[in-house]
């Protein structure tokens, strides 16, 4: 087993990575930007490094300077959490050159899932269901036009290195193929330095179900069950759960065994997340693979009782797997909120700012994964998460109640988060039926959002201008003293100059 673990990135994600070391008795490496200093992943670490300044183009992605924060503090390996570097097949080939163990899988198996393209070549020639499209990027415009003729409208248009939801177009007639083609490549290239893209038949409707997948160096995999993740906001996840509703035990041990099946055609080793689109008709297609530990892994420790990132630095020591699939079992359900410092009502536009108090919920079955503090200031630099709240019930009923209760406790100020929004999804009858797919939050629950609004709100808002103006002249007209034989008159003396004016 390690005995010192450098921990490439920053946050929450640090300090659950940090957690789980000081558990396991291994020391941990915190590296850090300028702007971080001061934050609670460098000071939960054993040791900390400064790496350079804010951008994480001068820090959290330079892999020269992970590499020689490695050497210097003596670390035996490196986890990289999520996002930054983990997904960098460049970055683990480097480790393994300097002798550094990546926790991770290998760079053969980054690259063979990181490219959409391959993935899908990959896991299709292993029997897996994958969306109807193609394998290989489109290369002319006419060929993009021939195929989005052959599977029919509507379509997506997706980058080959894509991720996000960048570089991802829905395109629904002919006319607009061209353009949105041209957008597509446009940010692709912005965001990953490579403008290929491919065509993927467009699912009505679906839901986002992803299957946890870990294995070994020996040979052995097993999964832990789905975690629903349709809420969804610019294709990134807001809420997530396990189970998912609609998965049935039988469709469940189906897709536990298409992604292991999809993990050995990778050759993977470590924990991976294979992603499914699933049509109304529970019909699964295979979406992507994603090579790192997944921002709602809570949501399946919670129904599992796996810690999943303590089983990913023992698979990197060389450990075989501690438990076989029959070893797994799910037990009630568990909710996942991700709490940002963003304001939903201005299209979850990102508030960072300084946090002047910070009360966090606990009680039975609360879990609070967080990288910040009262005092703390959110940085404009970086994803602004502030927590990602889970909570755990027997059943979906209990796991929901829990959660608006949490969420209620949950105090932050100073900035706009989406607590406000997470309360509103968790009382909306949709969400509560489970009858929801990956457009709930743009189609239907803003919807329902606005139709809810007062049919009077302006006339609503000037009888209150008024009410308070009457209230605050009263108010002056009591605290001045009347004149002997002099009539009291909230009229006549809300007129005079020496009663303060109205605010």
């Amino acid at each position: 087993m390690f005995r010192k673990i450098l921990i490439a990135n920053r946050g929450e994600i640090a300090v659950r990575v940090e957690r789980a070391c000081r558990e396991m008795g291994i020391r941990t490496v915190a590296v850090y930007s300028e702007v971080d200093r001061h934050a609670l992943h460098v000071r939960y670490a054993d040791e900390a490094y400064l790496i350079g300044p804010p951008p994480a183009g001068e820090s959290y992605l330079v892999i020269d300077k992970i590499i020689d924060v490695a050497k210097r503090s003596g670390a035996e390996a490196v986890h990289p959490g999520y996002g930054f570097l983990a997904e960098n097949p460049v970055f683990a080939e480097r480790c393994e050159k300097e002798g550094i163990k990546l926790i991770g899988p290998s760079a053969h198996a980054m690259r063979t899932m990181g490219s959409k393209t391959l993935a899908r070549k990959t896991v299709r020639a292993a029997g897996v269901p994958v969306v109807p499209g193609t394998v290989e990027p489109i290369a002319t415009e006419e060929e993009v036009f021939r195929v989005a003729g052959d599977i029919g409208f509507p379509i997506m248009l997706k980058a080959t290195a894509g991720g996000g939801g960048k570089g991802l177009r829905l395109v629904r007639r002919e006319e607009d193929l061209r353009s949105s083609l041209r957008m597509a490549k446009s940010e692709a290239k912005s965001a990953f330095s490579d403008d290929s893209v491919y065509i993927e038949k467009y699912i009505e409707n679906p839901r986002h179900i992803e299957i946890q997948i870990l294995g070994d160096r020996h040979g052995n995999y097993v999964h832990l069950g789905e975690r629903e993740c349709s809420i969804q906001r610019r294709h990134q996840k807001v809420i997530e759960e396990s189970p998912s509703v609609v998965i049935t035990p039988e469709v469940r041990v189906a897709m536990g065994k298409v992604a292991i099946d999809a993990g050995r055609a990778a050759n993977y080793e470590g924990v991976g997340t294979v992603e499914f689109l699933v049509d109304k008709d529970i019909n699964f297609y295979f979406l992507e693979m994603n090579t790192r530990l997944q921002v709602e892994h809570p949501v399946t420790e919670m129904v599992t009782g796996v810690d999943i990132v303590k089983e990913q630095i023992r698979i990197a020591a060389g450990e075989r797997l501690s438990l076989r699939q029959e070893d797994v079992k799910q037990s009630g359900h568990a909710i996942e909120c991700r709490v940002y410092a963003e304001d939903p009502d201005r299209n979850f536009m990102p508030c960072p700012g300084l946090i002047t108090s910070l009360r966090t919920p606990g009680g039975p079955g609360v879990r609070d994964d967080s990288g910040v503090f009262e005092g703390f200031e959110i940085p404009i630099y970086y994803d602004p998460i502030i927590s990602k709240l889970v909570v755990w019930g027997k059943d979906r009923q209990e796991a929901v109640v829990r959660m608006k209760r949490a969420l209620g406790e949950y105090i932050v100020t100073g900035v706009k988060t989406t607590i406000p929004f997470h309360i509103r999804v968790m009382n909306n009858q949709h969400f509560l039926e489970g009858t929801f797919d990956t457009n709930f939050i743009d189609k239907v629950f803003f919807q329902e959002e606005r139709e809810r609004e007062l049919p009077h709100f302006h006339v609503a808002v000037i009888a209150a201008a008024i009410q308070l103006f009457v209230d605050e002249r009263k108010q002056a007209v009591a605290r001045r003293p009347v004149e002997a034989g002099e009539p009291a008159s909230l009229w006549k003396y809300a007129s005079r100059p020496g009663i303060p004016k109205f605010r």
